[in-house]
């Protein structure tokens, strides 16, 4: 696999896992997305994937299947966001195989996002951050999804645990999935997604003078014209905004900026499938990405 470039921006940051000085998420990630562009890649090893590469559903696929999938994204994503549940499904040994990707992507200067949506409350939400976000921990990512659904201040431990280590966030604020909107819908004019919104804007006030703060939302590329419709300024939450849906899920480049507006400049925009599907080869996976990226 290439090295990262070492004048690169995510060569300022030492390896997820080891104590040191680092800038924060907000600001790697605002550097990676200047140099790279505005591209996640969802690594999302689905056993459907894994036979359309050719591969059976063993750990040893799931090892092969990420770590091609890195390699081939390298030079061209801001961030890869690996799906837990795909590799939790496997036990001990998936996540095993997580732990190598995360420091596999750490080494290529790779941004991570792990998208593991935790939430709970108390020594239970403590113990889902020190493994997302602490220092030393093997599973340690640049970042972690969160759900704010036992309310915004049960994230507490993470958000602090973030921003001790240079580390990031992305809290479900207003998904794409039709069920969603019967509980981020809720309130109107003052709807959960609206607070959830807010409450991050509150966050990020740390890091005011930062090209992006470490506290992002998860907004989905589909959700049409709900930001406008529920009075969301997302512009004004100065986080980064992670956007699912690109490419086979239906969103298109368009879309996702007729639906940011004014907060376009801090989407990243994620694409799984549309991009998977064109492995098992290396350069194939490369291709789909840069014409991925190529529209945004």
């Amino acid at each position: 696999m290439p090295s990262a470039d070492p004048a690169g921006p995510a060569s300022r940051d030492p390896r997820p896992g080891q104590a040191g000085t680092r800038e924060p998420f907000g600001a790697r990630l605002a550097a990676a997305m200047a140099d790279r562009g505005p591209l996640c890649v969802g690594v999302d090893p689905h056993p459907g994937l894994l036979a359309a590469w050719g591969l059976d559903d063993s750990v040893q696929s799931l090892r092969t299947f990420s770590l091609a999938v890195l390699e081939a994204v390298e030079p061209v994503a801001a961030a890869i966001k690996p799906q837990v549940a795909l590799y939790e499904r496997h036990g001990s040994a998936g996540l095993a195989v997580l732990e190598q990707l995360l420091a596999a992507a750490a080494r290529a200067g790779v941004l991570t996002i792990a998208d593991a949506k935790r939430g709970d409350i108390g020594s239970t939400m403590a113990g889902y951050a020190d493994a997302w976000l602490r220092d030393g921990s093997a599973l340690a990512a640049d970042s972690v999804t969160l759900s704010p659904y036992l309310g915004f201040e049960s994230l507490r431990p993470a958000l602090d645990l973030a921003a001790a280590n240079g580390r990031g966030v992305f809290v479900l604020a207003l998904t794409s999935n039709p069920e969603g909107a019967s509980v981020q819908h809720v309130g109107g004019a003052d709807s959960v997604a609206r607070r959830i919104a807010r409450a991050a804007a509150v966050e990020n006030q740390r890091y005011a003078g930062a090209a992006l703060g470490s506290v992002g939302l998860v907004v989905g590329a589909t959700v049409g014209n709900a930001l406008s419709e529920l009075g969301i300024d997302l512009a004004a939450v100065h986080g980064p905004l992670l956007a699912p849906g690109l490419g086979a899920q239906g969103a298109t480049a368009s879309d996702i900026k007729n639906t940011f507006g004014a907060a376009y400049p801090a989407v990243l925009a994620t694409s799984s499938r549309g991009i998977l599907q064109a492995g098992p080869s290396v350069a194939g996976l490369r291709r789909a990405a840069q014409e991925t990226l190529q529209g945004l």
